[in-house]
């Protein structure tokens, strides 16, 4: 073999080597969609017991993946789960605490009012300066999209998704104007898309003289263009314009906060499953509804079924081997507007009834489903009783991509449970802070939890509660008389978690003023 030909032969080998490590591709980052359900009892579901209602799909989740038992929302309402969520901050440290509806700005219940400008819709926006977890994937490269309903800045201002970390929206900018599912406008990014619906505002009641066991009366309620099923559509849009890099999805669907509307072939379904039933009148918020147990179900049903639809997409297009799924609720099962929890069992042993779920720091308001699957990351059929809250997941994601969170948080990563590896970090505490429905404060401390009502009622006594949850999940015995040294230790969390609110409507007086000794 000549010298030149040696040099030729050696100089390919080592071009095809350079080229072949040009070529080869990276392992990729995953993608990370987040399903937020809206007011979902922790008993809801197949796969947490539920008996009536039918969820295959995303019991399927659980069946591949990781079923979690002692997750948490931070807030039992909407607007501030969702921004410990987005920030992984608890109560005691949020800006946003409570619902804050921005009354200052006139009208804002009024739905044709909202319709005729714009500037009275949304709740109150946080600040500008707030940095959410999306902004911060956006700069690792990925696409982040958002289908559903915000609750966390009114258009016009700066707190909108498509300024705070989202490169696509689509859905209600406003909780008020969530309360329908065949509203007058859904958002586009920052603009409004028309629907092909009529002006019904929410909280309407039947006709005066209507029968309420026709189902004629109960047309208006019963629109054109059903905003879950359009909301569906531009999240899979934003799926399909994505798939060659890493996404973020973050789809915090209304289903199935109130009112009781769903497509027609699934109350059918339950109408049929459930048998006659006494017609839900309005009384108590929302829109009337004929069949008001086997509209709530097929609710369910109905965003169950999308969520198989979402998981067989990415199945058939090579996504979902390298694709994170979170299943979870913003908080606890709501009271009003015909749902029917103690018929459900929404809750399992939490208990569905006012005072015990929605809008309640007791566990039947904060304990939420909780589900992930990873495939050959996450054991499938797996379970795990890791006390864990929404304002982990943002430690969580970061630890997931290995990128260091560059915000502070009160969070812990719970990606080594998810993995099933060692070394997963506890939580010494969890913290809520609540100014609605008299103010409230819980925390919980391994498997006891204090809670603290009627801070804000100066017609109540403040109460003290103490519950050992391993013994009494449902918090029905209180034994705080016989345990004051784990009251001083919730004084001790309490007095250094607890930040005076900026906004005037989440302070709770009788705690910010010193008024009240924290656990005593």
């Amino acid at each position: 073999m000549s010298y030149i030909f040696l040099v030729v032969l050696i100089l390919t080998f080592v071009g095809c080597q350079d080229k072949n490590k040009e070529t080869k591709p990276e392992k990729s980052r995953p993608n990370i969609i987040y399903i937020l359900a809206d007011d979902l009892g922790y008993g809801e579901l197949g796969v947490y017991g539920q008996e009536k209602i039918e969820t295959p799909n995303i019991d399927a989740l659980a069946q591949n993946g990781m079923l979690f038992t002692q997750h948490y929302t931070g807030a039992p309402v909407c607007a501030p789960a969702r921004y410990m969520l987005m920030t992984g901050k608890h109560a005691g440290h949020s800006f946003i605490r409570g619902n804050h509806e921005w009354r200052e700005r006139g009208k804002v219940w009024d739905y044709r009012e909202m319709i005729l400008d714009s500037t009275l819709e949304g709740q109150h926006p946080i600040p500008s300066e707030t940095v959410l977890f999306p902004e911060l994937l956006q700069k690792e490269g990925y696409a982040t999209g958002m289908v559903g309903k915000w609750g966390l800045g009114a258009p016009h201002t700066d707190a909108i998704p498509t300024k705070k970390g989202f490169d696509f929206f689509y859905g209600y900018n406003c909780q008020r104007q969530a309360h329908t599912y065949y509203p007058v406008h859904l958002y586009k990014n920052e603009n409004r898309v028309h629907l092909n619906n009529d002006t019904i505002p929410p909280h309407t009641k039947l006709a005066e003289g209507a029968d309420p066991n026709d189902p004629e009366s109960y047309k208006n309620f019963r629109l054109n263009d059903y905003a879950p099923d359009l909301m569906f559509d531009e999240m899979m849009g934003f799926i399909s314009e994505n798939e060659q890099k890493p996404f973020f999805l973050y789809w915090a669907s209304p289903i199935p906060h109130n009112a009781i509307q769903a497509p027609q072939k699934w109350e059918e379904y339950y109408k049929k499953k459930f048998g006659e039933e006494e017609p839900y009148l309005g009384n108590i918020g929302y829109f009337p509804h004929q069949n008001p147990r086997a509209g709530y179900a097929a609710m369910i049903s109905y965003f169950d079924e999308n969520v198989g639809k979402l998981v067989d997409y990415l199945k058939e297009n090579d996504l979902y081997e390298n694709t994170i799924i979170m299943f979870t609720s913003d908080n606890g099962v709501t009271f009003s507007g015909g749902t029917d929890g103690e018929f459900f069992n929404s809750s399992g042993v939490f208990g569905e009834e006012r005072g015990r779920g929605k809008g309640f720091v007791y566990e039947g308001g904060v304990r939420v489903p909780m589900i992930a699957t990873w495939p050959n990351h996450i054991k499938p059929g797996s379970k795990t009783d890791h006390i864990s809250a929404h304002y982990d997941v943002m430690a969580t994601l970061f630890d997931l991509i290995d990128v260091e969170n560059p915000l502070e948080t009160d969070g812990i990563s719970f990606l080594p449970t998810l993995k099933g590896e060692e070394g997963q970090e506890k939580h010494d505490f969890l913290y809520w802070e609540f100014p609605e429905y008299g103010g409230q404060v819980a925390i919980r401390m391994g498997d006891w939890k204090v809670v603290r009502q009627n801070l804000k009622d100066p017609k109540k006594e403040p109460t003290l509660e103490l519950y050992n949850l391993a013994e009494d999940p449902a918090e029905l015995k209180n034994v705080a008389d016989e345990n004051p040294e784990i009251l001083a230790k919730a004084a001790e969390v309490f007095s250094k978690e607890h930040t005076n609110s900026e906004v005037e409507r989440f302070r709770i007086p009788l705690i910010e003023n010193g008024l009240l000794s924290a656990m005593k």
